[in-house]
């Protein structure tokens, strides 16, 4: 009797010290791959000094978007297939390589490579430690650990810009990814010794068909959305044409996953109602979220006249508020439950972008940045409930599969509200500039045609250029005092307009999400058996 007591101890002690080293590595894993995205934009000056290619710039950022996003639901299909511990150890392997290979890269075009097959990593642990999460603990305790990985993400978009320029100014910015490799490897030992159990059984069938018709799918409209309105018009063939395709590929996809036996994406979950009331709130939210908080900075630095590195610290508050709201969320959430919770969060958050309407050339920093707190409090008290809600409605062999969808829907409607808000944007500045500015240029003297001249042409092709030029004070410091002081003003003013068209639009999108909030019916947050309760969950531990 006794020594069966000290075997059940040592099983019961062997199983904490397995999770807790799962639970470390699961944070540093988090922390370093999210942690890659700001260091690497604080960097870019350094990477394009040093490698050139100015113009392929943009592709660093658009490369690993592209990869991560579309290998989102196909990775959290294959941990429902092949295990987590296996798939999981296959994005760190791959994301700790590719580091490795961006930062000895030679050349722009061959860091663009290497930063896409970095996104394929990334996009497979992204989901990966919410889906562990939701194998370790129970509904209650589900709530509070996903605020508790949510705000540790919120926390490296605070510190990422702080680390990078560190990084970059102390040693160069080849050791933004090198620094990396020590931190994946520890990351990577600390999961493979504390992620055990669940095996593939018997022959695993891949749906080859569709995640081919996914990927053009989602790759082609991602670009159809980046390039839109910037490399091309609209209205071009090229534009059209990848939207034709993403739209065929995707209907294909849609069949494909209507027959097959092991759908990446199985399209009776859409039948399910809270499956596609939540992830049409994931996906609103984060239309308004990312579309219109990317504006944020523009209105500070061009309206209110502070530095960029200013404007970053205003943008502080909404971080640190939605950690703090992410970890009191979940614990919160079995009190009040997630419908009410989720109702006050959006309410909250549709305050919030109701407040960015009224900013104006007299908003202070205080002023933002109390803005910002509210905005970051309902972002933070909804977040975590989106993948919450879909883990308590399904079984835990899809568990997988739906909390990537959580995830892939987000950032599709990130790229969504940036694209859609930034043609607002575009479109009203176009607009008022015509109207306002361009009589003003014609009236200029001859020997300021060239300027008018190219001025005129500014508006029509990129007007958020034309305010980083105008308003930016060494480039004014450039032009004569007069022609400064008639201008300047309507391009404020223009300003002024058109970002509170982007706010008021923004605030349409969440207030739908406020309007699905409301249909959802009631989620429990308990375990589905006493035997999952008192068990280690299979997939995470054994």
């Amino acid at each position: 009797m006794v020594s069966q007591t000290l075997e059940l101890n040592s099983s019961e002690n062997s199983q904490i010290a397995g999770r807790g080293l799962l639970i470390t590595g699961l944070i540093i894993a988090m922390l370093f791959s999210a942690l890659d995205n700001t260091i690497v934009g604080t960097a870019m000056p350094r990477i394009v000094g040093d490698l050139g290619g100015f113009s392929l710039m943009t592709w660093l950022t658009t490369a690993y978007m592209l990869t991560s996003t579309t290998v989102v639901p196909i990775a959290g299909k294959l941990a429902d297939l092949l295990g987590r511990r296996t798939v999981y150890l296959a994005g760190l392997l791959i994301f700790i390589l590719s580091s490795m290979l961006c930062g000895l890269a030679q050349t722009m075009e061959q860091l663009i490579w290497f930063r896409a097959l970095q996104g394929i990593g990334g996009g497979i642990m992204m989901p990966m430690a919410m889906i562990i999460i939701g194998d370790m603990f129970t509904g209650k305790q589900r709530a509070k650990w996903q605020g508790v990985f949510g705000g540790i993400f919120g926390l490296s978009s605070v510190i990422g810009p702080q680390v990078g320029g560190w990084i970059v100014d102390s040693m160069n910015w080849h050791w933004i990814f090198f620094i990396n490799l020590p931190v994946g490897i520890l990351a990577t030992i600390f999961i493979a010794m504390g992620l055990r159990g669940q095996r593939a059984q018997g022959p695993v069938k891949f749906d080859m068909a569709g995640m081919i018709t996914m990927i053009i799918g989602i790759v082609t409209l991602l670009l159809a959305l980046t390039f839109g309105g910037k490399e091309y018009a609209w209205g071009s063939w090229q534009i059209i044409g990848m939207f034709a395709v993403s739209a065929v590929s995707l209907l294909a996809f849609v069949l494909i996953e209507a027959r097959t036996s092991e759908p990446i994406l199985p399209v009776r979950l859409f039948k399910n109602r809270t499956f596609t009331v939540v992830n049409s709130i994931g996906f609103l939210m984060s239309v308004g979220m990312f579309g219109a908080i990317m504006f944020v900075p523009l209105f500070m630095q061009g309206i209110v006249g502070i530095s960029a590195s200013a404007s970053g610290t205003v943008m502080t508050p909404l971080m640190i508020t939605m950690i703090a709201a992410s970890m009191i969320g979940g614990q919160l959430v079995h009190k009040i439950g997630v419908k009410i919770q989720m109702v006050i969060g959006m309410i909250v958050m549709a305050a919030g972008f109701l407040l960015l309407t009224t900013m104006n050339i007299d908003t202070t920093k205080l002023t933002a940045s109390g803005i910002m707190v509210v905005l970051g409090l309902g972002m933070g008290l909804v977040m975590p409930l989106l993948t919450l809600t879909l883990q308590e409605t399904f079984p835990k062999s899809e568990l997988g599969v739906v909390t990537s969808s959580s995830q892939f829907f987000r950032q599709i409607g990130g790229t969504f509200g940036m694209t859609i808000l930034g043609v607002v944007m575009n479109s009203k500045s176009d607009e008022l500039l015509s109207l306002q500015l361009v009589p003003k240029l014609k009236q200029l003297p001859d020997q300021a045609a060239g300027i008018a001249d190219q001025l005129a042409e500014t508006i029509h092709t990129n007007p958020q250029g034309l305010y980083s030029t105008l308003l930016n004070p060494e480039t004014l410091a450039q032009f004569p005092k007069t022609l400064a002081d008639q201008i300047v003003p309507i391009v404020k003013n223009a300003l002024i307009e058109s970002l509170h068209s982007v706010f008021w639009f923004g605030l349409v999108f969440v207030l739908l999400g406020v309007l699905l909030t409301l249909t959802l019916g009631k989620i429990k947050l308990e375990s589905r058996s006493g035997k999952e309760e008192a068990t280690a969950p299979e997939g995470a531990m054994e």
